[in-house]
């Protein structure tokens, strides 16, 4: 028994449409959309009179998927929309750009902003985080060698990498 491959996150929004354009602008494919209901929702989930609206995105290689879910009913707590990355939780998804200055300047006229500042990992690429749809977090990643040409740091890596 093994995992084949990581099928997609979801993401719960309020404002469908917002969170749909802003993934696009990254650019995500939208692959579909429409509505989600009935019993069979109810018993997946764990939830009853479930009625959502669903956008499924994809990245351009096709081997990542974002599910944009919202919810009509039944109605869910708030959260904060305001979390922190040290939150628990799922508190980012990260994407690699070809170019991290366009994609960055594309996102802020549309109004999004940056959690931090761009920085840059020693030589290996730039990385910053940004203010997605209802409070998520979008971590762009990009330069001469991009996030996804090299392995992930191991914990030892970055437990000691110095600290500014």
């Amino acid at each position: 028994m093994t995992i084949q491959r990581m099928e997609h996150v979801g993401i719960v929004v309020d404002d469908l449409a917002a969170a749909t354009v802003f993934v696009v602008e990254l650019g995500l494919k939208l692959q579909g959309k429409g509505p989600v209901e009935g019993g069979w929702v109810d018993r997946v989930v764990g939830l009853e009179g479930v009625r959502a609206e669903i956008a499924m995105v994809e990245t351009p290689d096709g081997h990542g998927r974002l599910e944009l879910t919202k919810f009509h009913a039944p109605s869910g707590r708030g959260g904060d929309r305001h979390a922190p990355a040290n939150t628990p939780g799922i508190r980012h998804v990260t994407f690699a750009v070809d170019d991290i200055d366009a994609v960055l300047a594309s996102l802020r006229a549309r109004g999004a902003e940056l959690v931090g500042e761009v920085e840059r990992y020693e030589d290996r690429y730039r990385l910053c985080y940004v203010g997605g749809p209802e409070g998520s977090i979008v971590v762009l990643t990009g330069g001469e060698r991009n996030f996804g040409s090299h392995r992930a740091l191991t914990v030892a890596e970055a437990q000691s990498r110095p600290r500014e």
